[in-house]
């Protein structure tokens, strides 16, 4: 069975929502996203390892795909 890839390119991810009061797992999740601060933003490459780390914390993040 071949595995599915990505479509290449990049995406836009914005923190809108702290993590405060979230478990440590979930803050070091965001943190290895590249995000720090509220309405803080990291362009990331849509990889397999980034788009789940990504949907792991959904609740918390925005994404926008860019060019």
């Amino acid at each position: 069975m071949a595995k599915a890839k990505a479509k290449a390119g990049k995406i836009r991810i914005t923190l809108v929502k702290s993590v405060i009061g979230y478990d440590r797992r979930v803050r070091e999740t965001v943190k290895s996203l590249g995000l720090g601060k509220l309405r803080s933003t990291a362009v990331q490459e849509k990889t397999p390892d980034i788009l789940g780390k990504v949907r792991r914390v959904a609740h918390l993040v925005v994404v926008e795909d860019t060019e």
